[in-house]
């Protein structure tokens, strides 16, 4: 399922990155990579912030939906 519709405190695994060579070199950039842990922590007017690799990120509802996590 997308990360934009994982449950707020939970921790999640990523299985794919979608989209675009460059977006996912961006997103790859931040810590959002295959087999990596996520967590979001909140979600407030379509962005959503979440913990990767002991950071905090704010990304946007359509990047969200590019990430695959495993249910």
């Amino acid at each position: 399922m997308p990360l934009s519709l994982a449950k707020t405190g939970e921790k999640n695994v990523i299985s794919r990155v979608g989209g675009k060579e460059e977006t996912r070199k961006f997103l790859e950039n931040l810590g959002f990579v295959v087999g990596g842990e996520v967590m979001v922590v909140s979600e407030a007017a379509g962005n959503i912030i979440v913990n990767v690799k002991d950071s905090r990120v704010a990304i946007g509802k359509d990047m969200a939906n590019k990430i695959m996590v495993a249910v």
